[in-house]
């Protein structure tokens, strides 16, 4: 069994399939419009076949906060050298950075960032 994709509500789908394709190497698919429900979709797919749904509806709010449900999502980025390269870029580029480069309590070398809304990301080994 594996996890088929992750489903993300945002306000700006371009934006935030910018951020995933810009850092982490994302493939953005075409958009996908219902009128009828009001809803658009893009699907971001990542090398070993992870996918991201991020989702949009006026409806729904999302807020940056922490909340029950998913906490963050991680990408492995295969090296602390990498971990420390990509946290250095998204910090020159605005992206903010919520957890410096670190080595964790249980053995993770990670940072965390915020995308574009505000969700948390890790970047590990």
């Amino acid at each position: 069994m594996k996890i088929e994709h992750v489903a993300i509500w945002v306000k700006d789908i371009d934006k935030v399939c910018e951020f995933y394709q810009k850092y982490f190497g994302g493939v953005v698919h075409p958009l996908y419009h219902n009128p009828a429900k009001q809803f658009t979709s893009r699907f971001v797919t990542f090398d070993e076949g992870a996918r991201l749904e991020i989702m949009h509806r006026p409806d729904i709010g999302h807020e940056a906060s922490q909340h029950l449900g998913f906490s963050h999502l991680s990408f492995s980025v295969g090296s602390k050298e990498e971990v420390n390269r990509l946290t250095q870029q998204m910090s020159a580029d605005g992206i903010s950075i919520v957890g410096q480069p670190r080595t964790t309590g249980d053995g993770y070398y990670e940072s965390v960032v915020l995308d574009p809304e505000g969700n948390r990301i890790e970047i590990t080994i």
